[in-house]
């Protein structure tokens, strides 16, 4: 089977193709374009390629197309990309503005340019559809609710892959089996031994994750991909009265406002060096103090948000790291894991030292907690979940 996992962002199209063997799925080609201006020219362009390489005979050879769309509100799970995703996609387009358009107009394009693939969603809100109905409440009044102001969560792909990666690394294959069965029908009730895991997702966009068998039970990111930590350029958490304060006080109109916390906030808006952490680090090397309050902040904000769900874990056996700032930023780490004597949190700091980008355990000996750098691999996850979709559709 040939599965193409499709990654669309406001002007940049990613691709990977997998096919399926005996040993799961490996990926057997993947490609980039930058800048994109016209998501439906470059797909064309992407099919191309890869029958001119040989990948792919024709386009009845892809047997599916996997998209790793944001956001459709109550459209959420693993499910065909019919009308009623693109429906959703549109409708909820104004929280996710970069990514929502794209995924509907590229879920349109496969469609024309090769009918016979199989068009297949997985929502980033997908693996928080069974978080406790509480946690998931804003304090507004019961019609902003039935509106659907709730709190979602997103990174689902990737704080899924470090859930079922974390069970296999810790020997639990009882909650393996659980988290690969996770978008197959209605969750069965857990009785074995609790498995509590804290996933970091840091990267241009971050956000924390709490684990309990293998399914999320809370997350940082809330009604839109703007909250939650800060961001590379977008806002995060922040009290809903600085809006109207702001705008009073400043003269600033809605669309300013709305503007300045999507694009000028987060670490470029603290800092104003930039939003990648390697020019904040550079400038706080060389004493610039809005660059170090930046990545103070960051690191505050991720032990902030991790703190806040010790209770309902009832303890912790792992923290996991990912993203590019969770596996490239030794000192990110260290810095999250410090003074945590309390959990018998132990980081061996000579090995975290040495770890870049591979996956590693980073705990030290006699340390209660197990630390992990996780790669991402979302793209696995789509192309895993994809396969899955269909074969219990069969």
């Amino acid at each position: 089977m040939k599965i193409l996992v499709a990654n669309l962002g406001s002007t940049s199209y990613k691709y990977t193709l997998f096919s399926a063997g005996p040993d799961g799925f490996q990926p057997v080609a993947k490609g980039k374009y930058e800048r994109v201006e016209d998501h439906g020219e470059v797909i064309e362009h992407s099919l191309r390629e890869l029958i001119e390489q040989g990948h792919i005979a024709n386009l009845e050879e892809l047997n599916a197309v996997g998209f790793k769309t944001v956001m459709g509100g109550e459209v959420s799970g693993c499910r065909h990309a019919d009308q009623t995703v693109l429906d959703a996609l549109e409708r909820t387009a104004p929280l996710a503005p970069a990514h929502n358009p794209p995924y509907a107009a590229g879920i349109r394009q496969f469609a024309r340019l090769a009918p016979k693939a199989e068009r297949v969603v997985l929502f980033e809100t997908a693996f928080y559809q069974w978080v406790d109905p509480t946690a998931k409440r804003y304090a507004v009044p019961k019609a902003w609710y039935e509106a659907g102001v709730r709190r979602y969560g997103f990174h689902g792909a990737s704080h899924k892959f470090v859930a079922e990666r974390s069970a296999q690394l810790l020997d639990r294959p009882d909650i393996v089996e659980r988290v690969q069965n996770l978008y197959a029908g209605d969750l069965p009730v857990f009785e074995g031994k609790p498995l509590r895991v804290i996933s970091c997702h840091l990267g241009g966009s971050s956000s924390v994750t709490a684990i309990r068998n293998g399914t999320a039970i809370g997350t940082s990111m809330g009604f839109s991909p703007q909250s939650g930590l800060p961001q590379n350029n977008r806002v995060g958490d922040l009290d809903a009265m600085a809006i109207p304060f702001a705008m009073k006080h400043l003269g600033l109109s809605l669309d300013e406002v709305e503007a300045q916390l999507t694009k000028q906030s987060g670490l470029l808006g603290v800092s104003g060096v930039g939003n990648d952490i390697r020019d904040l680090k550079d400038a706080a090397g060389s004493g610039n103090g809005d660059a170090q309050a930046a990545l103070d902040l960051l690191v505050h904000e991720i032990r902030r948000w991790a703190s806040s769900f010790l209770f309902d874990l009832d303890g912790l056996d792992a923290i996991a790291f990912t993203g590019g700032i969770g596996e490239f930023n030794p000192d990110v780490r260290e810095a999250v894991c410090r003074n945590l004597n309390f959990l018998n949190l132990k980081l061996d700091t000579a090995r975290n030292a040495d770890v870049m980008g591979t996956e590693a355990d980073l705990s030290a000996p006699g340390s209660a907690v197990k630390v992990l750098v996780i790669p991402a691999n979302e793209e696995q996850v789509i192309a895993t979940e994809t396969y899955r979709f269909l074969q219990r559709q069969a």
